[in-house]
């Protein structure tokens, strides 16, 4: 007649031999309000507005079983059932703090509406016949209006996962519940309090936001002072406003204004307005004393010393196939290594995402705990995780962490065995480097190890000149400096004019592990002719060429498939969309820049959490790779040699 099945997607139920899904609860339901309300058997009230709403709610929660192809893809959830993902602990209750944030701001509401409303006749009769006084009655309706207050703050973080918010919450709630009855027995919203507390801390798992230890401490050291510190300009505000009352009276208006109630100092004229600015200024002091209890656990702020510079340096040199591993030995990233110390990611934060910087360095085996890592690292921390630059071959590994991918672009790789200046197809080049050779230019392929500091300085300022006071763009696919790892095999090539001056160089680093190097910067004078970077590219393929080098990566192209080899009107619509960008990204003209060399293209991805976490981790890339100004504070670079 009735079983239950237990399954690693969630439990099964079985009547009559036959398995039902959520959804066939859902359709019943509103099906059968339908045909009560054709018969004029079903009203159209409150309660069948909240039966309709939860059947419906139970259809789309269960949509994927709907279609057969789809069916049993996806685990059971609190909220919408979603497919597993193996790197991420599974938690059936992940929807439920947007649930109880809800609950916690409409329990607030009510609470505060009940607190500042008379009581029912027959409760209020009732208490003061048999069990209190009126001023108990008055006591548990003041201390009922802060804590409702409380509980809307609050309602914010618990949506925010804070581990925090939630033991207040529940503490709040209970405490609402007893004042319920206390102040006019008020059974609908204590029992709706209690139920409230009750799946809050069934669902506790959910609230997964930890706070680090030393920002507690902190905050109860500063709570104290500043709600102090409120109270008593509060105070001296009334008292300076009604300089003939009393201290009890003062104390007492102040009080009274805090909880929005009428006090038993009347102002007038320039001071009308001081008890809103006094309940204000207490909001003010809730918000803040909030902020200071329930930040999230913080990331290290402090940049890799010495110990995990040269541990990332041997990783990289050992496992960084990669043409962007190199790029990970940037001072502005932190590290995260797995446990082993076998593996790392670099990473850094931008608008509460932990952006990770292409491909995890370290062996295969290694790599999915890593993922998992930094997946219960960012929980942890109340951070979106999100990747940038992640290659095709890895996009399956992110995506068993529950992340999504978007195509971004396609890395230039030009082999220079096959690479030359001969045919039509080239002319183009071919006359820009005969060009610059009739000008007197020159190239140089030098160790960038064996420049002497006077070199040195001579390219550094060429890039102070081609910046021109802007921000160096870049992050996942160039050095910070010439000086970062210089003595790590990194080489440039040199520009020189018919007077021996450098004028432009390319900077390239090293693909450990097999031959290729990948380009870091392009820097030139601006005056200088015309197609000196094409100069510069061709001599350096030919150049490295001599030396063993397969393979060269070039820039970075986003979207370059768009604009390439767009599928359909979709992918050409988009492509002219993305071409209007090229004033102020300089799309099109990288990627035509690139084009140039006949390179081949491999693909890279954005890896973003949950649905709406695209526009989220979009800002956090352009912050990071410098498209967007974001004012921020220089770090410090700690442990570097």
């Amino acid at each position: 007649m009735l079983r239950l099945e237990r399954h690693p997607f969630g439990p099964r139920v079985y009547v009559l031999r036959r398995r039902i899904h959520e959804y066939h609860l859902g359709l019943a339901l509103l099906v059968g309000l339908a045909v009560g309300a054709a018969l004029d058997v079903v009203d159209l009230g409150l309660a069948t507005v909240l039966a309709g709403l939860a059947g419906g709610w139970l259809v789309a929660k269960d949509w994927r079983d709907l279609m057969p192809s789809k069916r049993d893809s996806a685990t059971w959830q609190l909220g919408l059932h979603r497919p597993a993902a193996p790197l991420r602990a599974l938690r059936r209750t992940d929807s439920l703090p947007a649930l109880a944030a809800l609950a916690a701001l409409t329990a607030g509401i009510v609470n505060l509406v009940s607190a500042a409303t008379p009581n029912s006749g027959w409760r209020h009769r009732f208490l003061l016949t048999n069990a209190e006084s009126l001023s108990e009655m008055r006591v548990a309706h003041a201390l009922a209006i802060p804590a409702a207050a409380a509980l809307i703050v609050a309602a914010f973080y618990l949506y925010r996962r804070r581990r925090g918010a939630l033991n207040v919450a529940v503490g709040l709630l209970a405490a609402l519940g007893v004042l319920n009855l206390v102040k006019g027995l008020d059974f609908e919203e204590a029992l709706a309090s209690f139920a409230a507390a009750g799946l809050l801390w069934w669902g506790r798992d959910a609230f997964h936001v930890r706070h680090d230890p030393v920002s507690v401490r902190s905050a109860l050291v500063r709570v104290p002072a500043i709600i102090g510190g409120a109270a008593a300009f509060a105070v001296a505000s009334v008292a300076l406003a009604a300089p003939h009352a009393s201290f009890g009276q003062v104390v007492r208006t102040t009080g009274d204004a805090v909880l929005w109630q009428p006090g038993p100092i009347a102002f007038h004229d320039e001071t009308g307005h001081l008890p809103l600015a006094v309940a204000l200024l207490a909001l003010g002091a809730l918000l803040t004393v909030a902020y200071l209890v329930f930040r999230p656990l913080a990331a290290p702020r402090s940049l890799p010393d010495a110990e995990a510079r040269r541990l990332a340096r041997r990783l990289v040199r050992r496992y960084g196939t990669d043409t962007l591993a190199f790029f990970k030995l940037r001072r502005d990233k932190q590290y995260l290594f797995d446990k082993a110390g076998t593996a790392f990611l670099a990473y850094r934060i931008e608008n509460g995402v932990l952006l990770c910087s292409g491909d995890p360095v370290g062996p295969t085996a290694a790599l999915p705990g890593l993922v998992a890592q930094a997946a219960a690292y960012a929980e942890r921390r109340g951070l979106k995780l999100a990747a940038s630059g992640v290659s095709e071959a890895l996009v399956p590994l992110w995506r068993q962490a529950g992340l999504r991918a978007l195509y971004l672009g396609d890395e230039a790789v030009v082999e220079t065995g096959s690479f030359s200046l001969d045919g039509r197809a080239i002319r183009k080049v071919r006359q820009s480097v005969a060009r610059l050779e009739k000008c007197g230019y020159s190239s140089e392929l030098a160790e960038l190890s064996g420049l002497d500091e006077c070199t040195l300085c001579e390219l550094e300022q060429v890039t102070v000149r081609w910046l021109a006071g802007m921000a160096a763009r870049g992050c996942s696919m160039c050095m910070d400096s010439l000086r970062t790892e210089r003595g790590a095999g990194s080489v440039v090539v040199l520009a020189r004019d018919a007077d021996g001056r450098i004028r432009g160089f390319l900077h390239l680093v090293p693909s450990y592990g097999r031959p290729a190097m990948s380009l870091s910067s392009m820097r030139r004078d601006r005056e200088t002719p015309n197609g000196l970077t094409e100069f510069l590219v061709v001599n350096a393929i030919e150049a490295l060429r001599e030396r063993g080098v397969e393979e060269i990566s070039l820039n970075f192209a986003a979207f370059a498939r768009l604009m390439q080899s767009p599928r359909g009107r979709l992918q050409r619509l988009a492509g002219r969309l993305i071409a209007l960008g090229n004033p102020f990204f300089q799309i099109e003209s990288l990627y035509r820049f690139n084009a140039k060399f006949f390179p081949r293209w491999e693909s890279r991805y954005l890896l973003y959490e949950g649905t709406l976490g695209l526009p989220r981790a979009g800002l956090a890339v352009m912050w990071a790779e410098g498209q967007l100004p974001k004012p921020r504070r220089r770090p410090t670079v700690e442990g570097e040699n």
